[in-house]
This record gives C-alpha cells, sequence and structure tokens, in this order.
C-alpha cells in the first residue's frame, strides 16, 4: 500500500511524515510524531481521552483520519505549556486534584481549553457541557469541574 505524504502544525511546528491510507490521527501522532499525550480509550469516540484541538475545535483523534488534517493546525496537551511553565488549567487540574489516575487529563483539558478559548468565563452547566463527551472514572467529575471554573477565573474560588 503506498503511503501518503502529510504535512500540517503539530503544537505550532510544521511536520511532514507519511501516513498509510486510514490511519488515524491518534495512531499519527503517536507513533509516527511521538506526541504521547493522547491516549487509547476506547477507539470508538466513546471516550475522549484522545481528544484533541484541530484548528482551535474539538476533535476525537481516534475517529480523524490522518489525511483529512493535511494544512490543518494539531494541538495536544503537549503544546499547550509554554516550556517548562504549566497551562493555566494544568495548574488548575493540579490545585484542585483534578487528576487521580491521569488516564482521561489529557482529554478533559482539551475540551477544557476548547471551552475556554471560546468562552473564558463559562457557567458551571457550561463547564459540564464541554466536558460531557470525556469519560472520568476516578473524581467523580466534581474536582475536573471545579479545576476548570477555577482556571476560568485566573485561580480564585468560583461560586
Amino acid at each position: 500500500m503506498a503511503k501518503t505524504p502529510l504535512q500540517f502544525r503539530h503544537n505550532g511546528r510544521d511536520v511532514a511524515i507519511f501516513v498509510d491510507g486510514g490511519t488515524n490521527l491518534l495512531v499519527a501522532l503517536r507513533e509516527l510524531i511521538g506526541d504521547m499525550t493522547p491516549k487509547f480509550g476506547c477507539g470508538q469516540g466513546g471516550c475522549g481521552t484522545c481528544s484533541v484541538l484541530i484548528d482551535g475545535e474539538l476533535h476525537l483523534s481516534c475517529l480523524t483520519l490522518a489525511e483529512t488534517i493535511a494544512g490543518r493546525s494539531v494541538e495536544t496537551l503537549d503544546g499547550i505549556k509554554d516550556g517548562p511553565n504549566l497551562h493555566p488549567l494544568q495548574r488548575a487540574f493540579a490545585d484542585n486534584f483534578a487528576a487521580q489516575c491521569g488516564y482521561c487529563t489529557p482529554g478533559m483539558l482539551m475540551a477544557a481549553k476548547a471551552l475556554l478559548d471560546r468562552n473564558p468565563q463559562p457557567s458551571r452547566a457550561e463547564v459540564i457541557e464541554a466536558i460531557s463527551g470525556n469519560i472520568c472514572r476516578c473524581t467523580g467529575y466534581e474536582p475536573i469541574i471545579n479545576a476548570v471554573l477555577a482556571a476560568a477565573s485566573g485561580g480564585r474560588a468560583r461560586a
């Protein structure tokens, strides 16, 4: 099978790889680029752990064909920090104990980032809706919701 050349922006830098037809974005990111932050969960789009931003919009990388991102921008958890400095969402997750096993955390953070990028001051209901496509089996969601609200308020507690 012939490989297809694929060029896109990954976390702010241009990359060029070759993919087999039918390769999903999750495999391309993890195996061809080496970005292990999007996790493999269900492989069917039901858990959200593989969530990434494509041109600023939340997508499930396990359901996205790699070939469809040619010329686009893909942002993963690895790309939201600034060097050694954590993104405010990452800091809020740590401060609010929003990660236990950590498996859902990359997808949760990307869903939260997509929300805050379009709505910097979301309501609790909007946060719940934004993360509703992501499954967490450890935290009970409350610390995650609180962390997103804390990040939105600049770290100050919200009612």
